[in-house]
C-alpha cells in the first residue's frame, strides 16, 4: 500500500526520529489521508471518530511546517475541553521533540498572568479551549499575524457546549491566508456552514465509523434495572476482571457515589467529572494513565480525545442517550492494535435509544445475560489476588522519546534579565555541545528550565554549577517533573 510508512512521506529527519522513538511505524487511515493534503496546505473537513490517530494526522504535518527561527504561534489548535487540550500540547511536544518545536495549553481555571508571561516567548504551537483563547485575542495577548494553521478539533463537541459563536469570532480574528482543518465525529448543519465560510476549497475525508470500533472492540449489552446495576458491576469485574477499566456515569453525583462505594469496597478507584478542580483532574488522568489505579469512573468528560494506552475495558454504567457519545466512550479501548471490551449497562425504558446508537455503528450490539453467581464464585480467587496485586506503574509511551533528554533549572530568569540567547550561547560553547543539543526554552520570572538533548544532561549540568550566564552565576539542578 502506498504510503504505508512515514518515511514515505516528506518529512524531515527530526520528525521522522521522533516518530520512530514513540513507536509509530504504520499510518493510520485518517493519517494516510490528512498528512499529505496538509503538506500541501489544503483545507481539510475530516469526519472521523476517537481512537483513529487523527491527532497525529494534523500533529505530524504541521510540526513538519513550523519555522523554528519563527518566535510568534504558527498554529493554533482548538479544543473543547481543558483536558483533550493537555493531550494535543503533549503530541506536538513529542512529535516536534528534536525540531524543539514549543507548544503551549491555554485553558481556563489556570492563571492567565502565567500564560501570558509564556506566549511572550518563543511559542510555536497554541493548543487552547475556545473561551481562554478569545480571551488572549481579546487581551492582546496572543499574537495571530503568524498563525498560518488553525485545527478545531472535535467540532461537534464545540457545537453541543456552546463555543461555536467563540470558535467563529476567533476565525474572524486570523490572517486569512492560513491552511484550515475541522475533525469531527459528526458533521451537523451549523458544523457545515460553518466550513463553507471560512475554508477555501476544503477536501472531504471521511473515515469508516465501523472499521474503527467493530474489530478492535467487543460490544455487549445487558438488560438491568437502575437498584441492581451496582451488584452487576460487582459480578462482572469479577468475572471480567480487568486490567484497566473506564466505568462511564451520566452525572457528576452519579459518580461521586459510585466512587464511594467502590472504593468502600477496596476497589484501586479514581474519579474524574467537571466540578473537580483543574489540577485534580489532570492528576487523576495522569496517575490512571501510569495505572496507580485499575478503575476510573467519569462522566463524559474522561471521553473526549484521552489517550490511554492498553485501556481493556470500558463499562457504560448509564447508556449515553447520544450515538456520538456511545462511540466517544467505547473508543477508549481497543486503540493501536489492542483488542477491547465495551459492556454496556441499558435500562428496559431505555431501549429506544438503542436503534439509533447501532444504525450509527452500523452493527447490532450483541445481547447478554448477566453472570451467574457460580462463574462469579469461580472467578473470584483469581480477582482478590489481581485487586490486592501493587500497581505496576506503566511507562510513558515518550519514555524511550526521553531516554537522552535532561531537563534543566536554574534559578534565575526574567526577573535577572535573562534570555534564552544568554543562555544558548554560554551553554554552546561547552566542549562537546552545540546548539542543536538544546532543546525547548522556557523562561520565567525568576527560574529557567532547558532541555539538553542527545545525551549531553550530565555534561551541561556539570559545567554549567562553575559557569556564568550573562555574568551572573546561577544554582543549577536537574529539574524533576
Amino acid at each position: 500500500m502506498k504510503n504505508s510508512r512515514f518515511n514515505d512521506y516528506k518529512l524531515g529527519d527530526e520528525i521522522i526520529t521522533s516518530l520512530q522513538a514513540l513507536a509509530y511505524h504504520t499510518p493510520t487511515d485518517v493519517q494516510r489521508k490528512v498528512i499529505p493534503l496538509v503538506l500541501e496546505q489544503t483545507d481539510l473537513i475530516v469526519k472521523s471518530q476517537t481512537g483513529s490517530g487523527k491527532t497525529a494526522a494534523y500533529a505530524i504535518p504541521i510540526a513538519e511546517s513550523i519555522d523554528w527561527l519563527e518566535n510568534k504561534p504558527q498554529a493554533l489548535i482548538l479544543t473543547p475541553t481543558r483536558e483533550l487540550a493537555v493531550q494535543v500540547k503533549e503530541d506536538f511536544t513529542n512529535i516536534g521533540r528534536f525540531k524543539r518545536i514549543k507548544a503551549l495549553a491555554v485553558f481556563g481555571k489556570q492563571s492567565f498572568a502565567s500564560q501570558k508571561v509564556q506566549l511572550k516567548q518563543k511559542t510555536h504551537v497554541v493548543v487552547g479551549t475556545p473561551g481562554r483563547v478569545f480571551d488572549h485575542i481579546g487581551k492582546g495577548t496572543l499574537s495571530l499575524d503568524q498563525i498560518r494553521y488553525l485545527v478545531i478539533d472535535e467540532a461537534d463537541e464545540m457545537l453541543n457546549m456552546g463555543f461555536i459563536e467563540q470558535v467563529e469570532a476567533i476565525i474572524k480574528a486570523l490572517p486569512k491566508d492560513r491552511v484550515t482543518m475541522l475533525f469531527s465525529a459528526t458533521l451537523p448543519k451549523e458544523i457545515k456552514e460553518l466550513s463553507h465560510r471560512y475554508m477555501v476549497e476544503p477536501v472531504d475525508i471521511e473515515i469508516e465509523t465501523g472499521a474503527i470500533t467493530a474489530d478492535e472492540i467487543d460490544h455487549v449489552l445487558i438488560e438491568v434495572s437502575d437498584d441492581q446495576k451496582y451488584d452487576l458491576l460487582r459480578d462482572l469485574t469479577i468475572v471480567e476482571n480487568p486490567d484497566s477499566c473506564i466505568i462511564f456515569c451520566r452525572t457528576k453525583g452519579r459518580v461521586d457515589r459510585l466512587t464511594d462505594q467502590l472504593i468502600k469496597a477496596g476497589y484501586p478507584c479514581g474519579k474524574i467529572h467537571g466540578d473537580m478542580a483543574q489540577e485534580a483532574r489532570l492528576a487523576v488522568m495522569r496517575d490512571f494513565k501510569h495505572g496507580r489505579f485499575r478503575y476510573l469512573v467519569a462522566t463524559d468528560l474522561a471521553a473526549r480525545g484521552i489517550d490511554i494506552d492498553k485501556l481493556s475495558h470500558i463499562i457504560n454504567y448509564d447508556l449515553p442517550l447520544k450515538k456520538e457519545g456511545y462511540v466517544h466512550r467505547t473508543g477508549r479501548t481497543g486503540r493501536a492494535g489492542e483488542v477491547g471490551k465495551a459492556i454496556t449497562f441499558m435500562l428496559p425504558s431505555e431501549e429506544k435509544f438503542l436503534p439509533e446508537i447501532e444504525a450509527y455503528l452500523g452493527f447490532e450490539i450483541k445481547r447478554s445475560a448477566a453472570p451467574k453467581k457460580a462463574e462469579v464464585a469461580k472467578n473470584r480467587p483469581a480477582f482478590d489476588r489481581k485487586i490486592n496485586l501493587k500497581s505496576t506503574i506503566k511507562k510513558e509511551k515518550n519514555e524511550n522519546l526521553n531516554k537522552d533528554i535532561m531537563k534543566l533549572y536554574f534559578n534565575g530568569g526574567k526577573r535577572k534579565k535573562l534570555r534564552a540567547v544568554d543562555f544558548v550561547g554560554t551553554i554552546a560553547k561547552i566542549k562537546g555541545v552545540t546548539a542543536e543539543d538544546i532543546g525547548i526554552i522556557t523562561i520565567l520570572d525568576r527560574a529557567t528550565f532547558i532541555e539538553i538533548l542527545n545525551g549531553k544532561g550530565p555534561l551541561v549540568l556539570k559545567t554549567m554549577k562553575n559557569t556564568t550566564v550573562k555574568g551572573k552565576l546561577l544554582k543549577v539542578y536537574e529539574a524533576k517533573e
